[in-house]
């Protein structure tokens, strides 16, 4: 029995409708990624699933007692108490119990009220909380969140992370989590990922990570121009099909206005043709007119091109033997590289680790503690800055990107600043809105759009991809692919990283930092093959570099009987089920599919996600096997 469902429900704001004549449900254990365009309607979906704006029209029905819980993109203002108080909100009265446990046990010595400490432990162990205050431990421990820090003082990106973990304790029926990877690095989206496939729970998530999409999505959800449509199977499966739509899409829309086209010049024939003509035909003209008029045409996709400065010199930063940090932190401990021309350079490493303020030094703005840096000549630097404070907020679109000139230059040719936001798809009416009203996505079109205006040849962008929707996304991976110039890229994407830089700098902890050939998936085997051998092999001699991993490689253990002979058959049972879906996705591109009855094509879909499903398992399984005593 579905969770919840939704009949013909239509929600919308002022001009077309966000929602038109929805229909949706989520099953039990559904792992759904909710897709499409900045400003589609995705978050505003995830509002009316938990219940907190209601439907212009139409129904929404949720089973009963079902559990709700929903990371929003926005943090509420109201919020207060130190960061265990607000993960433990989730858990109502459970949770306020455990947050005055956990303040009255950290109380400082001599200060400790042990009758009330004493009655709310009674309380906890009544219900069997402690295993509960456990989870709430694991979670403020995997997202790295300072427990007793008050929450009012954390920063935005901070904040999200705590409520992730408010929304992660509850263990609820659905889960809703609105980019839950922003603000978080690698090795946390690596944790949430495996958090998240192993819970029970239905889940609908909203993501630019196309990675963290693949490794958990049963069932692809996407909101185009009003209508939802569902995709069974994976991200891969997805694309294909949806292209394949689209193209018939465009090919009936040119045969309609062909038509129409014809028609038009019919009714326009001579008075003759006009004593003659078929008055069924007029009507069915005039319901052509209502039909083309009606017809929502797809948001164009954003044109990047960047403002080119020329060639700088061939060495544009050399960093000799640097070191920086704080009492009792060291960020970088006698590190030196070479950077030249061309090289795109991606840094990746733990939240804290010293990314942005090896972005710094390398610029200029920060002095290192210890060593040197040597920039280049001719260097015109643009900066992309992950909370765009560059952004003027009493400025609008248009201000912040012209800066009070009316045309932009872009390598050699003019172009006035409305159509320049027009191809990163701002309206007229949206470019002079202040940019107060603009979303997350639409922000970073915008610091986007002002980065791009200002002709550079080193290109430095700090988390680029937040709130990006993915075509977007796509977009900037080919732009920066074909840069002339020099690129610093700070990112917790993978697959951005994968398609964009050519070599890695890894921030290692305690100074150590690690240079490697190839993006992310590159340093990830370069670094099991050194673990494997004993020993780190960086692309270029790195000082400061430990020779030793910083852990041990595993020790393998020989598989027992039973394991080994599971292990020679998971093969056979994997390619079972990969026949099997492919005929079932064979059967979805016939024409006379969806003219089924409705819970025929619902079965369909459960039985593909239900064999999807089973090959994820099987698949982990194999991996597990293949790597005893790994993890």
């Amino acid at each position: 029995m579905p969770l919840l469902t939704l009949n013909h429900v239509d929600y919308g704001v002022g001009g077309p409708l966000l929602l038109e004549k929805v229909d949706f449900s989520v099953d039990p254990g559904e792992r759904i990624a909710l897709i499409g365009r900045n400003g589609a309607g995705k978050s505003t979906l995830l509002r009316l699933l938990s219940g907190d704006i209601r439907a212009d029209d139409g129904q929404l029905r949720r089973s009963d007692g079902v559990r709700i819980a929903r990371l929003t993109q926005e943090v509420p203002p109201a919020l207060a108490g130190s960061v265990y108080d607000v993960v433990a909100q989730g858990l109502g009265e459970l949770g306020d119990w455990l947050a005055s446990f956990h303040r009255l046990s950290h109380a400082p010595e001599g200060q400790v009220d042990v009758d009330a400490m004493a009655h709310v432990q009674t309380l906890i162990e009544a219900h069997h909380g402690w295993s509960v205050d456990s989870r709430v431990e694991q979670v403020i421990q995997r997202l790295d969140l300072p427990a007793d820090a008050q929450f009012a003082a954390l920063s935005g990106g901070m904040k999200r992370r705590v409520l992730l973990g408010q929304a992660l304790v509850t263990e609820p029926d659905l889960l809703l989590l609105d980019e839950p990877t922003n603000h978080l690095d690698i090795a946390s989206i690596d944790w949430l990922e495996g958090f998240l496939a192993a819970r029970k729970g239905a889940l609908i998530f909203v993501t630019h990570d196309r990675r963290f999409l693949r490794a958990l999505a049963t069932r692809i959800v996407e909101i185009d121009r009003g209508q939802v449509t569902s995709w069974p199977g994976n991200w891969d499966n997805y694309v294909r099909r949806r292209e394949e739509r689209l193209n018939a899409e465009s090919q009936n829309n040119a045969r309609f206005d062909k038509m129409l086209a014809q028609e038009e010049v019919w009714i326009r024939q001579g008075i003759k043709a006009r004593r003659t003509r078929d008055e069924g035909r007029v009507r069915r003209l005039e319901q052509m007119r209502r039909d083309r008029e009606q017809r929502r045409e797809q948001q164009g996709a954003v044109k990047m091109a960047v403002a080119d400065a020329g060639a700088s010199g061939r060495k544009v930063i050399e960093a000799k033997g640097i070191g920086f940090g704080y009492p009792g932190l060291t960020l970088l401990q006698d590190f030196s590289t070479t950077i030249l021309r061309g090289d795109r350079i991606g840094l990746v490493g733990a939240n804290g680790s010293g990314k942005t303020t090896l972005l710094k030094l390398l610029l200029g703005d920060l002095a290192p503690q210890t060593g040197e840096v040597q920039r280049g000549s001719n260097l015109q630097i643009a900066y992309f800055d992950q909370h765009r404070s560059t952004l003027r907020e009493d400025w609008n679109a248009l201000d912040n990107v012209s800066e009070g000139r009316e045309f932009i230059e872009i390598n050699g040719g003019r172009k006035h600043v409305i159509g320049y936001l027009q191809d990163f798809l701002f309206t007229p009416e949206r470019a002079r809105a202040p940019i107060t009203r603009l979303s997350g996505g639409e922000r970073n079109r915008l610091l986007l759009a002002k980065l791009f205006a200002q002709p550079s040849n080193l290109l430095v962008m700090d988390e680029p991809t937040n709130d990006l929707d993915v075509e977007t996304l796509e977009l900037l991976e080919d732009l920066l692919a074909d840069y002339p110039g020099t690129l610093l890229l700070v990112s917790h994407d993978r697959d951005f990283l994968d398609a964009v830089v050519t070599s890695t700098i890894v921030m290692e902890g305690d100074g150590r930092v690690g240079e490697f050939v190839g993006g992310y998936s590159d340093w990830l085997r370069q670094r099991r093959g050194a673990s494997a051998a004993g020993a780190v092999m960086p692309a270029k001699a790195v000082a400061g570099t430990a020779a030793t991993p910083a852990n041990p490689p595993p020790i393998k253990r020989k598989l027992s009987f039973k394991d080994a002979r599971e292990l020679e058959q998971l093969p056979v049972q994997i390619e079972r089920l990969e026949a099997d879906l492919a005929q079932l996705t064979a059967d979805l591109a016939e024409p006379s599919f969806y003219q089924r009855d409705g819970a025929v094509i619902a079965e369909h879909n459960a039985k593909m996600a239900a064999i999807q499903a089973g090959l994820d398992s099987l698949y982990r399984r194999w991996e597990a096997l293949e790597n005893p005593g790994r993890g």
